[in-house]
């Protein structure tokens, strides 16, 4: 027998009802009981999906994020989240998002990072030596109790303590690692009610074993599972995301009853895995890809389950490569899209499908599914020949590209001056990202326009009026370098996918990126280009509108790539370097247009890097060289901005100095300034705008706070090197906490300069 499991499921639902409920209770429009109910309906859904594994898990749905879950779960919440009279979860949101529902004392927000190389953010554990855990189960059982309730085979999901540890960040002069022997009976006390609710396994999640472990790091993953090693609940430990390399042979001697791999990044290893763990240790192999979205083959997967299945028997167990969270839900919801795309696609769902059909074949022969796996051979042949996938133009662009392609004419001093004196802009000038609210309205005019229910024109007069309403209000703030809004774009990855060449589009591909902020990524089929100019119509009419210059905005390459489902019969370099030269062309159109100063967004830079540090050069080396493709054909005089955000980036500096952006913005608000330390060391020469205030909470921030944040920047970067601005675009947030915040941001950067005037004044005295 062949067993098959799900390492977690995505939690939203197909119509992402969870995100528009928990968005309500947030808004004080719903109870936290209606909200619960959402949830409850959920999982019972989303468990009728996957009525035909043997093991269902549970524990992998999240009102938010489930390390913050697992925060709960151990009683590591920050103190100032904690607030007499609160009500369930109140601390909870606090730490998620500064606040909870008209939350009278609001908080600042956790920090926030990517989960390993994800699109996905989690909340970041904050750690202090005085850190006391104590179980807080209650959530955790009540799903349990759900499924119980329903008949289900089910195998409780949690994150790991070394994994937990790993990914926390110490706000004191504490070492995490000294934690462990605090958090480890709150896990063996988990365990112990686990068997008391009579569950038989529990999947353990240690994705840190992908990562560079030093030994005291790896020292805690033998002490931390010969302590909670027992009979009562039989323990899988879960890697995913990657390679165990040095680590393989530590995590095969655990004293656990099962390990699961990763077989979609490390199929080499499974057999060297079987080899290294107990005769009687289940060995789960991770064969369909729980990351992308293209059509398992399933006649070469066979090829390599078979032997295995001969080897191990019964030991056998499979699943998909990791958590379907990083997937749609279900393909047949694709009632629009091209049918002859749609069926080379998979999503969660159907990959779970094609786990059955992989165990059937393993246990009753390859003849029981043979209408299956033909089929699935004829779809992933027409996928391999298909006419559609090759541009030979397209290639031969890529190949002609040569290094004068990525080098800018003058270096940084020497283009600094020049755009100074073109633009004349202040000390400390302020700008935003890029995107203002999203509003009802803004939305409704996208949606009539995309079903044809008002004209190209109509649509183009609601656009430019948005884009006026923006341009006035900056005015007003008087800030000093403009954006249009962006209103027009629907997601800064899929608004351009959708004129390209080479991509295709889902109706309900939501995938989670954090909280209830959900994503569409587009899909890369095949070869891309750039039949038309993409924003210059509407940058250029924002331009008319002011003499204060705004900036043209575009996403670079690289979260081009990192943020789509990406084509899986091409390097991912290839692709890439056909992104570059989009952006390229589109850099080009807007300069000949009027536009003085370009923005390449690059939030995803660091998400893409191989999660081994030894892999990272090669992917720098191109990923950089993509970024400069897209910017260096223009003349000193254009300045070019890129952003980042939630990305620790310290141990990429140089790779970031490469980039040779003349202004690079970045998120900082949330860790105080602390990604600056870096620049102790680094001397970056470039100008720089540290995000002054956390747009991902709705709390308003005051001037001096901001001001107190520019100071410390200014400790670190010449003043003459700082811009004033947001940590992030303003897309997500309402009006009402967008003005008094940029209006506060305003005078934040004029007090900074009154002090610097009269510094100067003191030092000339």
């Amino acid at each position: 027998m062949v067993t098959t499991h799900n390492l977690g499921f995505p939690r939203m639902g197909k119509k992402r009802e969870l995100k528009f409920a928990l968005e309500k209770y947030w808004g004080g429009d719903i109870s936290f009981d209606n909200l619960t109910d959402t949830a409850d309906e959920l999982r019972c859904e989303h468990w009728d999906f996957q009525k035909n594994i043997d093991y269902v898990p549970v524990g992998d749905s999240s009102f938010y994020d489930h390390i913050l879950d697992t925060s709960i779960l151990v009683g590591n919440l920050p103190h100032r989240t904690q607030q007499k009279n609160d009500k369930p979860f109140d601390a909870y949101f606090r730490a998620a998002r500064g606040r909870t529902v008209h939350d009278a004392s609001p908080t600042f927000a956790s920090e926030m990072t990517k989960w390993f190389d994800t699109n996905y953010h989690y909340i970041v554990p904050e750690f202090y030596e005085s850190n006391a855990f104590t179980l807080n189960s209650k959530h955790l059982i009540a799903q349990i109790k759900q499924a119980q309730s329903l008949n289900l085979n089910i195998k409780p999901v949690i994150v790991g303590p070394v994994t937990y540890l790993f990914l926390g960040k110490e706000k004191d002069s504490s070492n995490k690692l000294d934690l462990l022997i605090k958090i480890l009976p709150v896990y063996k006390q988990l365990i112990a009610e686990l068997a008391s609710h009579n569950i038989e396994w529990v999947q353990i999640d240690e994705p840190a074993l992908v990562m560079d472990l030093n030994n005291d790091w790896k020292k805690v993953f033998h002490t931390a599972y010969t302590y909670l090693a027992q009979d009562d609940v039989k323990i899988l430990l879960a890697t995913y995301f990657g390679t165990l390399r040095d680590n393989l042979e530590l995590c095969a001697k655990l004293p656990v009853q099962g390990i699961h791999i990763d077989a979609v990044n490390a199929p080499d290893e499974v057999s060297k895995l079987i080899d290294l763990c107990n005769a009687d240790t289940i060995i789960s192999v991770g064969v369909v890809n729980g990351r992308n979205i293209w059509k398992n083959n399933l006649n070469k997967t066979l090829d390599f389950l078979e032997p295995i299945y001969k080897k191990i028997q019964n030991r056998l167990w499979i699943a998909p490569s990791c958590s379907l969270l990083h997937s749609p839900v279900d393909l047949t919801a694709e009632t629009q899209m091209d049918s002859q795309i749609k069926s080379w696609l998979s999503f969660a769902v159907q990959k779970l499908d094609e786990i059955v059909i992989l165990k059937n074949a393993l246990v009753y022969g390859r003849n029981s599914v043979l209408t299956e796996l033909s089929d699935n051979k004829t779809v992933i042949d027409n996928r391999l020949h298909s006419q559609r996938v090759h541009n030979d133009s397209v290639q031969s662009a890529v190949k002609r590209i040569s290094q004068a392609d990525i080098r800018r004419h003058s270096v940084f001093d020497v283009r600094i001056e020049k755009q100074l004196n073109l633009l004349k802009l202040p000390l400390y000038p302020t700008t935003t990202i890029g995107s203002f609210p999203q509003t009802a309205e803004i939305r409704k005019a996208r949606k009539d326009f995309k079903e044809n229910i008002i004209t190209h024109s109509h649509y183009q007069e609601l656009m430019q009026k948005e884009i006026k309403h923006c341009i006035d209000i900056q005015e007003n703030l008087d800030i000093d370098v403009f954006v249009h809004g962006e209103a027009e774009r629907n997601d800064m990855v899929e608004y351009f996918g959708e004129q390209l060449n080479g991509y295709i589009f889902s109706q309900y591909g939501w995938v989670q990126s954090y909280g209830s902020r959900m994503v569409k990524p587009p899909i890369i089929f095949g070869d891309i280009s750039r039949p038309h100019a993409m924003t210059v119509e509407w940058a250029k009419y924002a331009q008319s509108l002011t003499k204060k210059p705004v900036k043209g905005m575009l996403t670079g390459p690289v979260t081009m790539l990192n943020w789509s489902f990406v084509r899986d019969d091409q390097p991912r370099n290839e692709t890439c370097e056909q992104l570059a030269l989009v952006i390229r062309a589109e850099v080009t159109d807007l300069v000949n247009a009027g536009i003085k100063i370009i923005q390449i967004d690059e939030p995803a830079l660091r998400e893409g890097l191989p999660l081994r540090q030894s892999d990272w050069a090669e992917y720098l080396d191109w990923a950089v060289m993509a970024f400069r493709l897209s910017t260096s054909n223009v003349n000193d005089n254009i300045q070019i901005h890129t952003h980042m955000c939630y990305s620790e980036f310290n141990d990429i500096i140089q790779s970031i100095a490469d980039l040779d952006a003349d202004v690079i913005t970045i998120e900082t608000s949330r860790s105080d300034m602390e990604l600056l330390d870096v620049f102790d060391d680094f001397k970056y020469a470039n100008d720089i705008g540290p995000g002054v205030y956390d747009i991902h909470s709705p709390n308003i921030p005051n001037t001096e706070s901001m001001v107190k944040l520019m100071q410390l920047a200014s400790e670190k970067i010449d003043a003459r090197r700082l811009w004033v601005n947001p940590d992030c675009g303003l897309k997500t947030r309402k009006w009402d906490e967008v003005l008094p915040a940029l209006e506060n941001m305003v005078k934040t950067a004029k007090i900074l300069r009154i002090q610097h005037d009269y510094n100067d004044l003191q030092k000339t005295a």
